[in-house]
């Protein structure tokens, strides 16, 4: 791959990952588009490491907290911090459980015609529940009913096009959730799935790993990381005067873009 191509690929991810509009669903479509090469296992493991450590940075302060409440467990000073690392370990099972089956299974899911539909229709619902529905909880309102529910929603991220931070940042909205806190959750939320996938990939890559491909890895890893940073810090400044709309507004406009573009290859 050039150097311009890893770079694009790289933004897409590291943009595309917190952005409530599919990372999965972009980069499928991006070589179907382009007509270029897939971007192969080693640099999809690259730019979820890149994305992995932009919210880790971000809220390295949360993350910081939640280890060491597991450190001192019995220390009432981090009740918080522990809660919220309990919720978001269960929150994360049933990604885990059936994310795990898809990939035992080797169920491809990228086809242009799934992408379209999920665009469409979780761009309508973000839409309508971020519109519609109140802001009456903050971060610390949330209980493990609302984890569990979150949770179960990123499930659908596992369908390219439809948007990990979106479903959940959805979810939560539907359960009154403030935008800010929403996505704070969906965020820290993401760290043990994109762990998760970056793991799987870097298991499989120790088989099927080709040397030549790493300087293009290191170089995606980079640009997704800058790119993931900046992408929470303009989420949480927009999310905090603005809304989801304009993302829903972007979502339907991409797969009305889609369903033309597949009828006009047709």
């Amino acid at each position: 791959m050039s150097a311009a191509y890893v770079i694009l690929l790289a933004f897409i991810q590291g943009l595309t990952e917190f952005l409530p509009i599919s990372s999965s669903g972009h980069l499928a479509l991006a070589p179907q588009l382009l007509e270029a090469a897939d971007q192969g296992l080693v640099m999809d493991v690259a730019l979820h490491v890149g994305t992995l450590l932009a919210v880790l940075v971000y809220y390295r302060a949360d993350v910081m907290a939640m280890i060491r409440a597991v450190i001192l467990w019995r220390d009432p000073a981090l009740a918080v911090p522990r809660r919220l690392g309990i919720f978001i370990a269960l929150a994360s099972i049933p990604a885990v459980l059936v994310g795990y089956t898809l990939h035992v299974i080797d169920l491809d899911l990228r086809h242009i015609g799934i992408i379209i539909v999920t665009t469409l229709f979780f761009g309508i619902v973000m839409g309508l529940a971020d519109y519609f529905m109140p802001r009456t909880k903050k971060i610390d309102d949330l209980r493990l009913r609302h984890a569990l529910l979150i949770g179960c929603a990123q499930v659908f991220a596992l369908i390219p096009g439809t948007s990990r931070s979106g479903v959940t940042m959805t979810m939560a909205r539907l359960l009154s959730f403030e935008r800010v806190d929403a996505a704070r959750f969906s965020f820290l939320l993401g760290i043990p799935a994109i762990a998760g996938a970056g793991t799987l990939g870097f298991l499989e890559l120790l088989e099927k790993s080709d040397g030549d491909l790493w300087l293009d890895a290191g170089l995606g890893l980079a640009v997704a990381f800058i790119a993931g940073l900046g992408a929470i810090h303009f989420m949480i400044r927009w999310l905090s005067r603005y809304g989801l709309m304009p993302f829903a507004i972007y979502r339907v406009f991409l797969g009305c873009g889609l369903i033309i573009y597949t009828l006009y290859q047709v």
